[in-house]
């Protein structure tokens, strides 16, 4: 598997998906009617859209007070970039992180370290995509306590860029004299495989980093296994 659906298999183990046009009458009545039973709406899309739609903030808590919302943007909902859509590999090169890697990179190639060949050079990660979602877990969890000890609805705000922003301030770890190659003894895979699984799933055999939690010494186990987009009912279990 590679690109967007090893992405998709990888980070999709313990959820369910579903598909709902919203543009449509009955997508909108059947969201309305889900949002009864829950408790957190989370969603990444572009500022504005979902208020277009008649799911914004306001828009929810009048459907459903009480509820946990969440908002995953590239730029905020506020400022001059407020209004653009971006996604993990723009906002790494508008915030300088790409450019703090080439520098780096260059460093350690033995070029000239101020600014030469080398040029912007991507992070070997989608960092911004991971540290946002444990920012919006950690926020989600924070207002849910806050919902039920203080009553009222909530709404957390996460932005790729201001998690950039935020990694950035963390400084930057010294450049290794023995370059980004993987040196210790058994490499970088001997290293993982005690935290790797194989399992079977909607997309063929998957080979992931297996659930962090364990309990009495027993891991614990997915609930369920990764699937394709729009595999499962739009409904509660």
């Amino acid at each position: 598997m590679c690109g967007i659906n090893s992405a998709i298999a990888d980070l999709s183990r313990g959820k369910r998906s579903a598909l709902l046009d919203l543009k449509s009458a009955a997508g909108k009545a059947q969201f309305a009617s889900l949002l009864d039973g829950a408790h957190v709406l989370l969603q990444g899309y572009h500022p504005g859209s979902l208020d277009a739609l008649g799911f914004g903030p306001q828009q929810t808590v009048q459907l459903r007070p009480g509820i946990v919302y969440a908002s995953l943007s590239a730029y905020g909902r506020s400022g001059p970039w407020a209004d653009r859509r971006g996604f993990d590999s723009l906002v790494q090169t508008a915030s300088g992180i790409n450019w703090a890697e080439g520098q780096a990179f260059e460093g350690i190639a033995g070029g000239n370290a101020s600014g030469g060949s080398g040029g912007l050079r991507a992070l070997p990660m989608q960092i911004l995509d991971y540290a946002a979602g444990f920012w919006l877990a950690f926020g989600i969890q924070a207002a849910l306590y806050r919902q039920a000890t203080q009553g009222g609805s909530w709404h957390v705000q996460v932005s790729l860029a201001r998690t950039a922003q935020w990694l950035r301030e963390l400084g930057q770890r010294p450049v290794l004299p023995q370059g980004l190659g993987d040196t210790a003894e058994g490499g970088h895979a001997a290293r993982v495989a005690p935290y790797l699984e194989t399992l079977a799933s909607g997309f063929g055999v998957l080979t992931a980093v297996r659930h962090s939690g364990v309990l009495g010494g027993v891991a614990m186990p997915w609930r369920y296994p990764s699937m394709p987009p729009g595999t499962a009912a739009p409904q509660w279990f």
